[in-house]
Protein backbone atom coordinates (compact mmCIF):
# COMPACT_ATOMS: atom_id res chain seq x y z
CA UNK A 1 0.00 0.00 0.00
CA UNK A 2 0.88 3.64 -0.31
CA UNK A 3 -0.86 6.96 0.10
CA UNK A 4 -0.55 9.31 -2.82
CA UNK A 5 1.81 12.24 -2.34
CA UNK A 6 -0.48 14.41 -4.44
CA UNK A 7 -2.29 17.01 -2.40
CA UNK A 8 -6.06 16.77 -2.62
CA UNK A 9 -7.08 20.37 -2.01
CA UNK A 10 -10.65 20.22 -3.32
CA UNK A 11 -11.81 20.13 0.29
CA UNK A 12 -9.06 22.46 1.52
CA UNK A 13 -5.77 21.79 3.26
CA UNK A 14 -7.48 20.52 6.41
CA UNK A 15 -9.71 18.20 4.40
CA UNK A 16 -6.61 16.86 2.64
CA UNK A 17 -4.98 16.02 5.99
CA UNK A 18 -8.14 14.28 7.25
CA UNK A 19 -8.38 12.27 4.01
CA UNK A 20 -4.72 11.21 4.15
CA UNK A 21 -4.96 10.34 7.86
CA UNK A 22 -8.05 8.22 7.21
CA UNK A 23 -6.25 6.33 4.44
CA UNK A 24 -3.17 5.80 6.61
CA UNK A 25 -5.29 4.44 9.47
CA UNK A 26 -7.18 2.11 7.12
CA UNK A 27 -3.90 0.78 5.69
CA UNK A 28 -2.53 0.30 9.20
CA UNK A 29 -5.56 -1.80 10.17
CA UNK A 30 -5.24 -3.93 7.03
CA UNK A 31 -1.55 -4.46 7.68
CA UNK A 32 -2.25 -5.53 11.27
CA UNK A 33 -4.85 -8.03 10.06
CA UNK A 34 -2.70 -9.38 7.21
CA UNK A 35 0.95 -8.83 8.17
CA UNK A 36 2.21 -11.68 6.01
CA UNK A 37 0.78 -10.31 2.78
CA UNK A 38 0.86 -6.53 3.11
CA UNK A 39 3.46 -3.81 3.15
CA UNK A 40 3.49 -0.04 3.10
CA UNK A 41 5.61 2.36 1.07
CA UNK A 42 5.63 5.89 2.54
CA UNK A 43 5.36 8.00 -0.63
CA UNK A 44 3.17 10.59 1.14
CA UNK A 45 5.51 10.78 4.11
CA UNK A 46 8.60 11.12 1.87
CA UNK A 47 6.97 14.03 0.08
CA UNK A 48 5.89 15.66 3.34
CA UNK A 49 9.02 15.08 5.42
CA UNK A 50 11.98 14.70 3.07
CA UNK A 51 10.82 16.81 0.11
CA UNK A 52 8.97 19.50 2.04
CA UNK A 53 10.53 22.37 0.10
CA UNK A 54 8.19 23.87 -2.53
CA UNK A 55 10.80 23.35 -5.25
CA UNK A 56 9.69 19.71 -5.15
CA UNK A 57 6.19 20.66 -6.29
CA UNK A 58 5.05 21.28 -9.84
CA UNK A 59 3.85 24.72 -10.88
CA UNK A 60 0.33 23.93 -9.67
CA UNK A 61 1.75 23.49 -6.13
CA UNK A 62 -0.29 20.29 -5.83
CA UNK A 63 1.57 17.64 -7.78
CA UNK A 64 5.15 16.52 -7.13
CA UNK A 65 7.76 17.90 -9.53
CA UNK A 66 9.60 15.56 -11.88
CA UNK A 67 12.56 15.66 -9.49
CA UNK A 68 10.34 14.58 -6.58
CA UNK A 69 8.76 11.81 -8.65
CA UNK A 70 12.19 10.48 -9.56
CA UNK A 71 13.34 10.65 -5.93
CA UNK A 72 10.27 8.77 -4.68
CA UNK A 73 10.57 6.21 -7.49
CA UNK A 74 14.23 5.57 -6.64
CA UNK A 75 13.29 5.02 -3.01
CA UNK A 76 10.53 2.60 -4.09
CA UNK A 77 12.92 0.67 -6.31
CA UNK A 78 15.52 0.39 -3.57
CA UNK A 79 12.87 -0.91 -1.14
CA UNK A 80 11.00 -3.40 -3.30
CA UNK A 81 13.03 -4.43 -6.34
CA UNK A 82 15.53 -7.28 -6.35
CA UNK A 83 18.98 -6.78 -7.81
CA UNK A 84 17.92 -8.91 -10.81
CA UNK A 85 14.91 -6.68 -11.40
CA UNK A 86 17.03 -3.54 -11.07
CA UNK A 87 19.44 -4.93 -13.67
CA UNK A 88 16.61 -5.67 -16.12
CA UNK A 89 15.16 -2.21 -15.51
CA UNK A 90 18.57 -0.71 -16.31
CA UNK A 91 18.84 -2.80 -19.49
CA UNK A 92 15.33 -1.75 -20.54
CA UNK A 93 16.17 1.90 -19.93
CA UNK A 94 19.16 1.54 -22.26
CA UNK A 95 16.92 -0.08 -24.89
CA UNK A 96 14.45 2.79 -24.62
CA UNK A 97 17.27 5.31 -25.11
CA UNK A 98 18.44 3.37 -28.17
CA UNK A 99 14.94 3.28 -29.61
CA UNK A 100 14.55 7.04 -29.17
CA UNK A 101 17.90 7.76 -30.82
CA UNK A 102 17.61 9.98 -33.89
CA UNK A 103 20.35 9.01 -36.34
CA UNK A 104 21.99 11.48 -38.71
CA UNK A 105 22.32 8.72 -41.33
CA UNK A 106 19.57 6.13 -40.87
CA UNK A 107 20.73 4.20 -43.95
CA UNK A 108 24.32 3.82 -42.73
CA UNK A 109 25.75 0.41 -41.96
CA UNK A 110 26.66 1.56 -38.44
CA UNK A 111 23.06 2.51 -37.66
CA UNK A 112 21.74 -0.74 -39.10
CA UNK A 113 24.14 -2.64 -36.80
CA UNK A 114 22.96 -0.47 -33.91
CA UNK A 115 19.35 -1.48 -34.64
CA UNK A 116 20.28 -5.18 -34.81
CA UNK A 117 22.19 -4.95 -31.53
CA UNK A 118 19.21 -3.30 -29.87
CA UNK A 119 16.93 -6.06 -31.16
CA UNK A 120 19.33 -8.63 -29.75
CA UNK A 121 19.21 -6.93 -26.34
CA UNK A 122 15.41 -7.07 -26.43
CA UNK A 123 15.49 -10.76 -27.32
CA UNK A 124 17.85 -11.42 -24.41
CA UNK A 125 15.42 -9.80 -21.97
CA UNK A 126 12.55 -11.78 -23.50
CA UNK A 127 14.50 -15.00 -22.88
CA UNK A 128 14.86 -14.05 -19.21
CA UNK A 129 11.20 -13.00 -18.92
CA UNK A 130 9.10 -14.82 -21.52
CA UNK A 131 5.91 -13.06 -20.43
CA UNK A 132 7.42 -9.64 -21.16
CA UNK A 133 5.71 -8.45 -24.34
CA UNK A 134 8.28 -6.76 -26.58
CA UNK A 135 6.51 -7.27 -29.88
CA UNK A 136 5.80 -3.57 -30.49
CA UNK A 137 9.42 -2.61 -29.83
CA UNK A 138 10.75 -5.32 -32.12
CA UNK A 139 8.35 -4.32 -34.91
CA UNK A 140 9.32 -0.65 -34.53
CA UNK A 141 12.99 -1.57 -34.84
CA UNK A 142 12.39 -3.92 -37.79
CA UNK A 143 10.71 -1.06 -39.63
CA UNK A 144 13.97 0.91 -39.36
CA UNK A 145 16.03 -1.81 -41.03
CA UNK A 146 16.84 -1.15 -44.70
Amino acid sequence: FTVSPIRHLKDGAHGNQISKATLILAVQQLMERHPESTDYFPAYEIMLDELRDYRFYAEDMVHPSNQAIQYIWNRFVSCFMSSDTKEIMHQWEEIQKAMNHKPFQPESEAYQKFILQTMLKIEQITKKIPSFDTQNELEALKSKLK
